[in-house]
């Protein structure tokens, strides 16, 4: 300021001295008035001229290239210049900060949707589109409560009371394929509302399993308990002759062999579940596996034929080249998934029908595969089979003396082993069950 007046001034003095020193015929006082005024005007002048280009500059879309003004006009430019260049500097950070902070909101796992006081929408994630089926660009600013039209939704954004989330059915949610969301409002700022959801169809199914499991459970064991109870009050209250006696106590220990099967498959699945991985680096003689599942196979044939007279055609093949391998993983196990698979075929194949197990290399893996000529199983049932409790036909399974855990124990076993089960079947045509092993688990035993 002080630098501007001081050049004010002196250009006042030039123009006084050059009215009053000039020769001129005017005369020396009137001469320096006019070279006052006429420097003066020359200054507004100039300054009038500075200050419509800067306001000119200040309106042109070039805002932050230089200006050609120089003095105050071009001191002020460059301020503002200085200034707005900071302005974008912080407004690109902050572009930056938003871009970041929505992708990590994109990358959540949790549907997110921003709702303003009267339930529009405001912006939505990708999890929440496929969630609720909520469209991020063609849905802003419609009313939530119009693409969510479910009855459960609607009654809890009426309460105004969002302490608890609630359960709703997801976009993708169909009989065959149920898809479970949890949506929970959280009210913020001035009446605004963040709507969060969440696939909880994975915990759902765990909670109906659960309640399942302990159902079924609890009816297994009630019916071989109450013939139990049944026969002990009866021995209690009435004279029984010897043959009687006998019979009931044959009986009774039918029924109490049946819950100690169920308890012990009950116990070997429990053990799956919570023990380690089985090593891949324990090898064990893949010919006494094999000659240990013959001996069984025959063992219960025998069992079946003395029970009830039930024969079949029991046969055994494997390539020869497999001969002297050994597998790795758990012995138990393998056993335990092997012997399931040829009892199931012996128990409910009928009488004169045959039973194929083998053992062979394919092109990428190996497979031990049993083969029955029994009733078949119903394209319905196959997705269900290895289902704890799961029954084709509940009162066959319960007269052969199974409880419906075999196959699970069986899957455990096989997807522990890194390989899978595969089953095909048709009705009156029999089944294949094969147990499919990786390379990574089978070697040519080492000398």
């Amino acid at each position: 300021m002080i630098y501007r007046l001081f050049n004010f001034i002196l250009f006042l003095l030039l123009g006084f001295s050059i009215g009053f020193f000039v020769p001129h015929g005017l005369g020396a006082w009137p001469g320096a008035c006019l070279g006052l005024l006429a420097a003066s005007a020359l200054t507004f002048f100039m300054q009038a001229r500075g200050e419509i280009l800067f306001f000119q500059w200040i309106k042109s879309a070039d805002i932050l290239n230089s200006s050609d003004q120089s003095g105050r006009w071009g001191e002020s430019a460059y301020q503002v210049r200085r200034l707005f260049k900071q302005k974008e500097a912080e407004l690109i950070t902050s572009k930056e900060s938003l871009r970041q902070f929505l992708s990590a909101i994109q990358a959540s796992p949790n549907g997110v949707v921003l709702l303003d006081t009267e339930w529009h929408i405001i912006w939505s994630n990708k999890t929440a589109s496929r969630h609720l089926g909520i469209d991020p660009d063609r849905d802003v600013k419609q009313l939530i409560g119009f693409l969510l039209r479910n009855p459960i939704f609607s009654a809890y954004a009426r309460s105004h009371t969002f302490e608890e989330e609630v359960i709703i059915e997801g976009r993708e949610n169909r009989t065959d394929h149920p898809q479970k969301i949890a949506v929970q409002v959280f009210p913020y700022g001035d009446g605004k509302k963040l709507l969060l959801s969440r696939d909880v169809t994975a915990l759902e199914q765990a909670d109906v399993m659960r309640r399942d499991f302990v159902a079924n459970v609890s009816h297994e064991i009630r019916t071989p308990l109450t013939v139990l109870v049944g026969f002990v009050e009866t021995m209690l209250n009435l004279s029984l002759s010897t043959t009687e006696t006998n019979n009931y106590l044959k009986l009774m220990s039918q029924q109490a062999l049946r819950m100690q099967t169920l308890v012990q498959d009950l116990l070997t699945l429990s053990n799956l579940e919570g023990s380690p991985l089985p090593s891949h680096s324990e090898w064990h003689n893949f010919d006494l596996l094999w000659l240990n599942c013959i001996e069984e196979a025959n063992g219960l044939m025998r069992v079946l034929n003395q029970k009830d007279g039930t024969k079949h055609i029991l046969s055994f093949f494997i390539d020869e080249e497999l001969n002297g391998y050994e597998l790795a993983g758990s012995l138990e196990e393998i056993r335990s998934a092997f012997s399931n698979l040829v009892s199931n075929a012996l128990r409910y194949t009928p009488s004169g029908g045959s039973v194929t197990v083998s053992w062979r290399q394919r092109e990428d893996d190996f497979e031990f595969s049993v083969v029955d000529t029994g009733d078949g199983i119903a394209p319905e049932h196959l997705p269900r089979l290895t289902e704890r409790f799961y029954r084709v036909d509940r009162s066959r399974s319960r007269d052969t003396g199974g409880t419906g855990l075999g196959l699970a124990i069986v899957k455990h076993v096989i997807q522990r082993h890194d390989g899978h089960l595969h089953v095909e079947s048709k009705l009156n045509s029999g089944s294949i069950f094969s147990l499919v092993f990786p390379n990574s688990r089978l070697r040519k035993k080492l000398l």
